[in-house]
């Protein structure tokens, strides 16, 4: 028999490992994929007992399932522990699809505790941690701006290599020590999922002859890759910083995740095994999910939104 402090020790372990929080995130999505909308946020539900930290967009997508289900208790739930988790009330209040609560007493209600809601947020922001990243960011920005001013694609991989490449280095350089000293620098740590994830893909779409040399990325794959088993990463941010490595690398010959290079049918079976790897739901599946977001009005918040509007339309060639 195991002792009761044992048995604690035993379950937080477990919770810090999120293999399984994102396996059963993919079985709620297959289920509202076959409308079965209570029970795909029964699901949700489950995780969120699980686990100490969970992704906003989960909150989120919990919260349209029960206004969906017509059940405003849970959804006034959900919608406070979203803000808590980082949802803010502008966004929350001009998002249509919850705009018929607006008239709900229980809204006064959200609005009068939302400060209170919100500092829990803002203690578990590393603020310093905050301010250097979004530094980072802006400096990627400034330099990655006159590489669309230049004409051809000769004089762009020019420039990229030889001005933008010597800062993306020092700044992946100064990643790989936060990865290893705090984590991941994405939405748990620093409340914002796109500073990051921006270093990373810009410096992962150099060019193919950069890339095929480069020595920094290999270095922080597999830390990226531990940080989704830890709950600090997306596997959607992970996505698309390894699918645009592939595809530039390859001069967009091969493809993983389906974002940013066309996969063929045949190529469709092996980006489900990688998509499964990381806990995200088949090409398949997502595809269904845009349909019911276009009959229902929900968002799923799908990964590859930033290049992939709808679909991911497989070709028979490329």
């Amino acid at each position: 028999m195991f002792a009761s402090g044992v048995l604690s020790n035993l379950t937080a372990q477990k919770q810090t490992d999120y293999t399984n929080y994102h396996l059963d995130i993919v079985r709620a999505e297959e289920l509202i994929a076959d409308e079965k909308y209570s029970d795909a946020l029964k699901i949700f539900e489950e995780v969120f007992d699980k686990y100490n930290y969970i992704f906003l967009k989960d909150y989120k997508v919990a919260a349209q399932l029960a206004l969906f289900t017509k059940d405003e208790t849970k959804t006034f739930k959900f919608i406070k522990l979203g803000i808590s988790d980082g949802w803010t009330l502008d966004k929350l209040t001009g998002d249509k699809f919850f705009a018929p609560l607006q008239k709900e007493k229980e809204w006064d209600t959200i609005k009068s505790q939302y400060d209170t809601l919100r500092s829990q947020y803002r203690k578990r922001i590393n603020h310093q941690l905050k301010k250097e990243i979004h530094e980072m960011f802006n400096s990627d920005q400034k330099l990655d701006l006159p590489y669309y001013f230049r004409i051809g694609k000769k004089a762009k991989d020019r420039y990229a290599v030889r001005k933008f490449g010597p800062n993306s280095e020092r700044q992946i350089g100064r990643l790989n020590e936060i990865l290893d000293n705090y984590g991941y620098t994405g939405e748990k740590l620093i409340g914002n999922e796109i500073w990051t994830l921006t270093i990373l893909i810009h410096h992962n779409s150099i060019s193919t002859g950069y890339e095929q040399k480069d020595t920094l990325y290999p270095v922080l794959k597999p830390k990226l890759f531990g940080a989704i088993r830890k709950g600090e990463m997306s596997p959607d941010d992970y996505a698309l910083i390894e699918d645009w490595y592939i595809g530039v690398k390859s001069n967009w010959k091969d493809g993983a995740y389906g974002y940013v290079t066309t996969l063929t049918n045949k190529d469709s079976a092996k980006s489900n095994t990688l998509r499964q790897s990381i806990g995200l739901c088949s090409i398949e599946t997502r595809n269904r999910l845009v349909d019911i977001q276009m009959q229902t009005g929900m968002n799923f918040y799908l990964d590859g939104t930033m290049w992939v509007k709808g679909k991911i339309n497989l070709a028979d060639k490329k």
